[in-house]
């Protein structure tokens, strides 16, 4: 794998790079003609390394590409999914080239979808591309990559039921996570589900001059602030009743094997630029980022933002609210939750509207599966050590709704790195890991 990728390179960069500067953001509906752009690129690259089928499905929102290359109906099948959408680029002042000017620096490619999902999802069609031409194709592998991930795959799950026959897979192997380390590879065998909602406050009918009404009315801003301060207790345990009803406790041995995966807080705080941490009493901050759950507010506005002052009471104040959630919560039971502990604990005086945006459960997936060992085999060998069994603690909701539907476990392989800083300014890839994981996905074929 190692000749061919180094033989093919330079081409590999410069259709990844034309895959890059499409700007794929699904959450704009401006870019609605760019989805398209991109599927259809994707359809002509699946072609190209060998798909015996490979066309855009229309779905209720965004397009969904599908491909496969067939052998033997006996043979296992493998499912790629990833997506082709990407977040928003803002704040765009922040970043040091063009979103969507793919460049190479320090040995890592700059652009927003280098690594979240483009990057990672190419490294799948390079491996099937390598695998094809040289006659090593053992499996049936299908392909799915969607243009919905980022704001939730509304319309994939009712897609993947209508062509659940076509879907039909033995493993759904997925890149779109991240490892430890360059130094410690890791396997996500889990993920957090994800609750998503939106905090209205109304007050007053109108705008209020400060000084003739301050004091004197409850401001919808301040209550805001009041009901974010009640959803947790002085020891970073979230309020709602019945939140914690469903989750699992894991057993002091199951925590002490988790411990095992190597981590610095110093050098974490150090990369945050942070002098300390916070969460749930008695967890450390490994555990607080994957086995167990949180809430937290993603963003807040009202009143007057703009240069100067203007003194004026809001009618008006929003938060948008996100709550990670661990295997066993159900994310449409934690929203009518919140739903009802907001409107409990909401102060006289404003009126509150909370809306759902989106969600998705979480999963856990054994270590003994044959296609975790396979894929930990895989990744031992090219990275010289075997990988450590992870959870993640980010959210991919369609996940668990396709190995309900498909009745296949997903495997997470992911080869991105923290300093990769996703959803942020300066995505980045690092090309060491692009090579990885190309040849790691290429001997998973090999063992599984």
């Amino acid at each position: 794998m190692k000749n061919y990728y180094n033989q093919n390179k330079e081409r590999f960069f410069e259709e990844l790079f034309s895959l890059l500067r499409i700007p794929s953001i699904s959450s704009n509906s401006a870019n609605k003609a760019d989805m398209y752009t991109c599927a259809h690129a994707l359809v002509k690259l699946l072609q190209e390394a060998g798909a015996q089928k490979a066309q855009v499905y229309e779905t209720t929102g965004h397009p969904v590409v599908y491909a496969e290359r067939m052998i033997d109906p006996a043979a296992k099948t493998i499912l790629i999914y990833g997506h082709y959408d990407v977040q928003p680029v803002d704040p765009l002042n922040l970043w040091k080239s063009g979103p969507f000017d793919p460049q190479i620096r320090d040995g890592a490619i700059y652009a927003r979808g280098a690594n979240d999902d483009k990057g990672q999802s190419f490294m799948h069609i390079k491996a099937f591309e390598y695998i094809v031409r040289n006659n090593l194709q053992r499996h049936n592998i299908k392909f799915i990559l969607e243009g919905e991930e980022e704001i939730g795959s509304p319309s994939l799950a009712k897609w993947v039921t209508e062509h659940k026959d076509m879907l039909k897979c033995d493993i759904i192997l997925v890149s779109d996570t991240t490892m430890l380390s360059e130094k410690v590879p890791s396997i996500n065998c889990g993920m957090r589900g994800l609750a998503y909602l939106e905090i209205e406050v109304d007050g007053p009918n109108k705008d209020l001059h400060s000084g003739h009404y301050g004091g004197s009315i409850v401001n919808p801003l301040n209550a805001l602030c009041t009901i974010i301060d009640r959803l947790k207790d002085e020891d970073g345990r979230i309020t709602i009743e019945g939140f914690y009803d469903d989750v699992v406790e894991l057993s002091a041995q199951e925590r002490a094997l988790f411990a095992k995966a190597p981590f610095d807080q110093k050098e974490f705080n150090e990369f945050l630029d942070i002098d300390d941490v916070d969460g749930e009493k008695g967890y450390t901050t490994q555990e607080r980022i994957s086995i167990r759950p949180c809430l937290d507010v993603c963003g807040i506005w009202g009143g007057f933002t703009g240069e100067g002052a203007k003194t004026v009471l809001p009618s008006k104040a929003f938060a948008k609210v996100s709550m990670r959630l661990v295997p066993n919560q159900k994310w449409e039971k934690i929203t009518e939750l919140f739903i009802r502990h907001i409107e409990r604990i909401a102060p006289k005086g404003v009126r509150v509207k909370v809306t759902p945006h989106h969600g998705g459960d979480g999963f856990l997936i054994p270590i003994s599966s044959e296609a975790y060992q396979a894929a930990s085999r895989a990744i031992g060998e090219v990275y010289g050590i075997d990988p450590v069994p992870s959870r993640g603690g980010g959210s991919i909701p369609i996940l668990a709704q396709m190995q309900q539907i498909l009745n296949a476990d997903p495997l997470l392989i992911g080869f991105g790195l923290e300093r990769d800083t996703i959803h942020s300014p300066n995505e980045s890839y690092l090309i060491s890991q692009f090579e990885k994981g190309i040849e790691s996905i290429a001997l998973f074929y090999k063992y599984f």
